[in-house]
Protein backbone atom coordinates (compact mmCIF):
# COMPACT_ATOMS: atom_id res chain seq x y z
CA UNK A 1 0.00 0.00 0.00
CA UNK A 2 1.44 3.37 -0.92
CA UNK A 3 2.34 5.77 1.74
CA UNK A 4 -0.98 7.98 2.14
CA UNK A 5 -0.34 11.59 1.83
CA UNK A 6 -2.27 14.11 4.73
CA UNK A 7 -4.45 16.62 3.52
CA UNK A 8 -4.67 19.88 5.52
CA UNK A 9 -7.76 22.88 3.83
CA UNK A 10 -4.30 24.94 1.98
CA UNK A 11 -3.13 21.11 0.13
CA UNK A 12 -6.73 21.14 -1.80
CA UNK A 13 -6.25 23.27 -4.28
CA UNK A 14 -2.69 20.80 -5.80
CA UNK A 15 -3.45 18.70 -8.14
CA UNK A 16 -3.84 14.78 -7.49
CA UNK A 17 -0.72 13.25 -7.44
CA UNK A 18 -1.25 10.14 -5.06
CA UNK A 19 -3.79 7.88 -4.88
CA UNK A 20 -4.28 7.72 -1.19
CA UNK A 21 -5.14 10.83 0.84
CA UNK A 22 -5.56 10.94 4.51
CA UNK A 23 -8.34 13.77 5.24
CA UNK A 24 -9.30 15.46 8.31
CA UNK A 25 -13.07 16.09 9.79
CA UNK A 26 -12.29 19.88 8.87
CA UNK A 27 -11.89 19.86 4.62
CA UNK A 28 -15.04 17.32 5.02
CA UNK A 29 -17.17 17.06 2.40
CA UNK A 30 -14.15 15.72 0.61
CA UNK A 31 -14.75 15.40 -3.14
CA UNK A 32 -12.76 14.19 -6.19
CA UNK A 33 -11.04 15.07 -8.10
CA UNK A 34 -9.34 18.22 -6.16
CA UNK A 35 -9.78 21.74 -6.66
CA UNK A 36 -6.47 22.33 -8.67
CA UNK A 37 -6.65 19.28 -11.09
CA UNK A 38 -6.23 19.40 -14.19
CA UNK A 39 -9.56 19.81 -16.25
CA UNK A 40 -8.84 17.95 -19.42
CA UNK A 41 -8.04 14.57 -17.92
CA UNK A 42 -10.54 14.44 -15.07
CA UNK A 43 -13.75 12.49 -14.23
CA UNK A 44 -17.15 14.58 -13.13
CA UNK A 45 -17.00 15.79 -9.27
CA UNK A 46 -18.38 13.17 -7.14
CA UNK A 47 -18.55 13.59 -3.20
CA UNK A 48 -16.72 10.84 -1.03
CA UNK A 49 -18.44 9.35 1.61
CA UNK A 50 -15.33 9.10 3.79
CA UNK A 51 -16.82 10.03 7.37
CA UNK A 52 -19.27 7.12 6.65
CA UNK A 53 -16.75 4.41 7.08
CA UNK A 54 -13.35 6.34 7.80
CA UNK A 55 -12.47 5.29 4.39
CA UNK A 56 -13.80 5.50 0.98
CA UNK A 57 -12.58 5.23 -2.89
CA UNK A 58 -13.15 7.30 -5.64
CA UNK A 59 -16.05 5.17 -8.27
CA UNK A 60 -14.13 6.77 -11.17
CA UNK A 61 -10.41 6.86 -10.25
CA UNK A 62 -9.96 4.89 -7.32
CA UNK A 63 -8.24 7.35 -5.21
CA UNK A 64 -8.82 6.15 -1.63
CA UNK A 65 -9.73 8.75 0.79
CA UNK A 66 -9.26 7.88 4.68
CA UNK A 67 -10.82 9.77 7.99
CA UNK A 68 -7.88 10.65 10.02
CA UNK A 69 -9.83 11.92 13.05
Amino acid sequence: MPNPKTVDQEDLDVPNETMVHEVHSNVLPIHCPMPGSSLWNSHPRVYIPVEETGSAKCPYCGCEYILKD
